[in-house]
């Protein structure tokens, strides 16, 4: 990966002035991982973050996107 993954909240907001790809996905998501756990966060937590309403994600997306959290989640250690 060529990007680092974020340390903080700051971080992963820096990241939006980047050119979205996949890279900048993973690295957010892995991010948002590692800041979560070390606040204490559950998975459940998180995702229960992921699936709130919000106008950027239809309901489909955020589904897919808890997905994709749960399965990161898993993998990160």
């Amino acid at each position: 990966m060529n990007y680092p993954i974020p340390a903080n909240p700051e971080e992963v907001m820096a990241l939006q002035q980047k050119s979205v790809d996949e890279e900048i996905v993973a690295a957010a998501i892995a991010g948002v991982i590692q800041i979560s756990r070390s606040e204490g966060k559950s998975l459940e937590q998180l995702t229960a973050e992921v699936l709130a309403d919000d106008s950027l994600l239809d309901l489909q997306q955020r589904r897919w996107l808890k997905e994709i959290v749960a399965q990161a989640w898993e993998s990160i250690a």
